[in-house]
């Protein structure tokens, strides 16, 4: 009877709803959950007949479960300090993880952890995909592979390769003037030589330089002539000085051999004569000493670098983030991972902050973005609809237990 089987459809579609509510409270405090409603529709329509006027007389058959829907707006970012892979992503996608048999799946819970051997994993273990980063250098055009963290590893050291300082020396000093400027270098056994660059002024806009490592025998190239113009920019040499060797290193290194940088990358020149003190402000080169492994270091395009005791950082990866035509589409599968399907489109993976997908926050979470006051809202909306529906079907029972009574 369509007096019992209304109701029931209501009280069937309302259990729904009660649910998917207490999903999202049961979820409040999971990482990067997306809050779900449940939307109805009504059943088909019989129609009875049609009205003096020609309008067709109807009757509704009940109510059902048209969708669930899932909000996928962000939650909010809340720092986790210490705890460097921990991830959130501000914006829109979705990071990439891989099951032990190839299986892809999206996620938004960027509360990843480093396994025995080395993988960056998510909480359910699986392989957190990225652009592995080879010699220094990231192809985010690629094919996206499982993230390794070299954890307890050491970094060996590097001799220096290039060197430069930044300073300018004093256009009214005296001839004969004699200006030094300390170098700490790095030989192949990452022990860091202490050497010094003397700078002598010889008047006219010239001066002669001299670099010296203690212990240590220069070639030709440690010493040299600097000539500056009017401006006091710098003239000669118009390149940077190669091939600056020192042999005989006291403690048994192979030899040192750097290039001197004079001019940076945009071919502006690191050493200028002005009228004012001469000082150095920085001697940069590119050696260091052997250094431990400390942790990881996250920029927001995702490129995951080590950071090793000696102070330097070695990038390892960029992380893979997808985008979906219809987020809608995915398919929730547990674990805080979804699943691509037919209605959602195939995933689109590229860089962070490229193709309006969001950008990466390390040592952060995502919240969940369920709002409690709403869903307690809810709660009672569908509370109310679940007990109009079971006062239907009581009444009903009423009704028929007295019509029965009249037959008796």
């Amino acid at each position: 009877m369509a007096s019992f089987s209304i109701p029931l459809t209501g009280l069937v579609a309302d259990s729904t709803d009660l649910n998917t509510i207490a999903n999202n409270l049961a979820n409040m405090n999971t990482t990067a959950y997306k809050d779900q409603t449940t939307s109805f529709s009504n059943l088909f329509y019989q129609q009875l007949g049609i009205s003096g006027s020609g309008d067709p007389i109807e009757e509704g058959l009940g109510v059902q479960v048209n969708s669930t829907q899932t909000d996928f707006s962000p939650g909010t970012i809340n720092s986790t300090p210490g705890v460097d892979t921990n991830m959130a992503i501000n914006g829109n996608g979705f990071f990439v993880a891989q099951d032990g048999e190839g299986q892809q799946y999206l996620t938004r819970a960027g509360d990843f952890t480093t396994s025995a051997d080395g993988h960056l994993i998510t909480t359910n273990g699986f392989d957190v995909l990225g652009y592995p980063a080879v010699n220094g250098a990231i192809n985010a055009n690629g094919a996206p592979t499982p993230i390794m963290i070299p954890v307890d590893s050491a970094q060996p050291p590097q001799a220096t390769q290039n060197m430069s300082i930044d300073m300018n020396l004093d256009a009214t000093a005296a001839t004969g003037t004699a200006v030094p400027v300390p170098v700490t270098l790095y030989d192949s056994l990452g022990n860091a030589q202490q050497a010094t660059a003397t700078f002598t002024a010889q008047g006219g806009g010239k001066w002669s330089y001299q670099i010296a490592v203690p212990g240590a025998t220069a070639n030709a190239a440690a010493s040299g002539t600097l000539q500056f113009n009017g401006s006091g920019a710098l003239t000669s040499p118009a390149a940077n000085v190669s091939g600056v060797a020192f042999s005989n290193l006291p403690d048994g290194a192979n030899p040192l051999t750097f290039n001197f940088n004079l001019f940076d990358a945009n071919g502006n020149p690191t050493i200028t004569q002005t009228a004012a003190a001469s000082a150095a402000t920085g001697t940069p080169q590119d050696g260091y000493a052997s250094g431990q492994y400390t942790g990881l270091s996250l920029n927001p395009s995702g490129i995951l670098s080590a950071t090793y005791s000696n102070g330097t950082t070695q990038p390892l990866a960029q992380l893979a983030i997808a985008s979906v035509a219809n987020e809608q589409g995915l398919t929730p599968t547990g674990g805080n991972n979804y699943r691509t399907t037919v209605a959602s489109g195939q995933a689109s993976l590229g860089a962070a902050g490229s193709a309006d997908r969001g950008t990466i926050e390390g040592d952060s979470l995502e919240a969940s973005n369920v709002n409690i006051s709403t869903e307690f809202s809810n709660l009672i909306v569908a509370q109310r609809a679940f007990e109009a529906n079971a006062k239907s079907v009581t009444t009903f029972d009423t009704v028929m237990q007295d019509t029965i009574g009249m037959v008796r």
